[in-house]
Parts: C-alpha cells; structure tokens; sequence
C-alpha cells in the first residue's frame, strides 16, 4: 500500500484541473473539457483524486445515468499515473466512490472496459464484486489512442450493485465446476492460440471458464492479426453465454499465458439491494 496516501472529492475548477494534464499522460488522448466534468460534478455526478503528498496521482470521474426508469452513476474514467499503478490505489478509489455514491442516494454504479484487458477485470470483478451481463461490440469506433488503437473498441459493462449481497460480502459461487469448452495452444512467437471455435460453444451447466489473454497490449505488437482473433472469439464466447442467461462475475488468474473469465447462471447472483448497513 502506498504511504501517505489521501482521497477526497474535487469539487472546484482548480482542483479539476489538476486531473487533465494526467487524463493524456494516461491515455494519450485530448482531455475532457474541465467545463463538462466540473457541470457534472455539480448536478449528480462525483469525482474523486488520490494524492500523495498534495500531488495527485489518480482519479475518478463519474456522472448520473438514467435508463428504463432508474437512476444509477455512471462511472466514466478511473486513472492512474504509470508510477503508481498496480499499487491498488484504483482500488482505493472505487472504495471510496461506492462510499460516497451511497451517502448521495445511488444503489447501482455502471462503467465499462475492455474485456481483453485482464488486469482491469479481474479488478472490476474479483476485486470488487461487479458483474457483466452486457457486450457492447465496437462501442466507441474506431480508437487512435495507445491502448486501444488496431482492435475494435469492444466493451463490457460492469454493473456494481453496492448495496447488494454480492458486492457487501463479497459473494461468490459455492461449489461449482467451471467447464472449459477450449484449449490453448500457442504461436510461433510463444503467444497462447485458442484452439477451438467459440463462434458454436455451448451453453450448458452452472459454470463455464472463457480464456482471455493475460497480455493483450504485447499480442497487439507482437501478432496484431492474433490479437483481432482472440477479439472476435471472445465476442462470440459472451455474446452466446449472455443470450443464454450467463453473467461473468469472477477471473481466475493461471500461470499459462491466460485467465479465465467465469461464468455462473445470472439469476443465481444475489444482487438484491440490502439498505442495511
């Protein structure tokens, strides 16, 4: 854990502007406009900053969503400085987003990633208890940026029910066995392959592993046409499970060049809201 380390809400135009410069540092794009991230602050949105003495070092930027009747926090960027990552502050972060999204009224939060990118699921699902029951394919186009240029911008999205079972206590499936319907092999160049189609798995069981690459951004550089392989196989994997009453909730870490996304039948999640506590 990082020592003197202090999160808080930023809540003026100086304090947001201390999150742009680390916006392009993070992901080589253009920040967003301080005037929209400061109006969503204001109108039921939350930022958040980590600072390490008084020098930011991450950031959160949430603003209110509102679909089929129900309000909820739509959590748009969580960004770390490259000295400081893999240190859990991201973590942290979210910790207090959750705290200080309940206080404000709000039971669900929802944000999206790349679901090739292991090290932000196992985050967003084993670390802190969301689950995924949505694909979004090419959400946002083509993307120029370093993390994302050369593969479709495909995405999932995380729902994060605060106030449930499943994020309150952590919950997690009880004596399952996780069927794996593939195989890995590996490349020329030693990249783990998937052998077999996903485009035809089937759906059945209580329990189904998917892998996923567990280096994605050296896949891109090394084998860009693998890469776009296991983007589209992936796809097919979820987009099935999904449709047949699959939700993804956890990710097991292996030591064979991948993880594995597990898979549980979505109306066994207790993802009913508990106001206590």
């Amino acid at each position: 854990m990082t020592k003197n380390l202090t999160i808080r809400k930023l809540e003026t135009i100086e304090d947001i502007r201390l999150i742009q410069s680390m916006e392009e540092e993070v992901w080589g794009s253009p920040a967003i406009p301080i005037h929209q991230t400061y109006t969503a602050s204001k109108n039921g949105g939350l930022v958040l900053g980590a600072f390490i003495n008084d020098e930011i070092i991450g950031f959160s930027y949430s603003f209110p969503g509102f679909a089929d009747g129900k309000t909820y926090l739509c959590s748009h960027m969580l960004g770390i400085h490259p000295n400081y990552q893999v240190k859990g502050i991201g973590k942290l972060l979210k910790d207090e987003q959750r705290k200080l999204a309940k206080e404000m009224g709000y039971d669900l939060i929802t944000w999206t990633f790349d679901p090739l990118e292991s090290r932000n699921a196992y985050l967003n699902l084993q670390k802190l208890s969301g689950i995924s029951q949505t694909y979004l394919e090419n959400w946002y186009g083509e993307m120029t940026d370093g993390l994302n240029k050369g593969l479709p911008s495909d995405r999932l999205k995380v729902e994060w029910w605060i106030s449930s079972e499943r994020v309150q206590e952590n919950w997690i499936p009880d004596n399952i066995a996780y069927a794996r319907p593939v195989t890995i092999g590996q490349s020329a160049q030693g990249n783990p392959v998937i052998e077999g189609n996903l485009e035809e798995i089937h759906a059945e069981g209580n329990g189904i592993e998917i892998p996923v690459p567990a280096h994605i951004q050296s896949i891109k550089t090394n084998e860009p046409e693998l890469a776009l392989d296991w983007r589209l196989k992936i796809r097919a994997a979820f987009q099935t499970l999904f449709s047949a009453g699959y939700a993804v909730v956890g990710l097991k870490k292996s030591d064979d060049g991948v993880h594995y996304y597990q898979f549980v039948k979505r109306n066994t999640i207790p993802l009913t809201i508990n106001y206590i506590g």
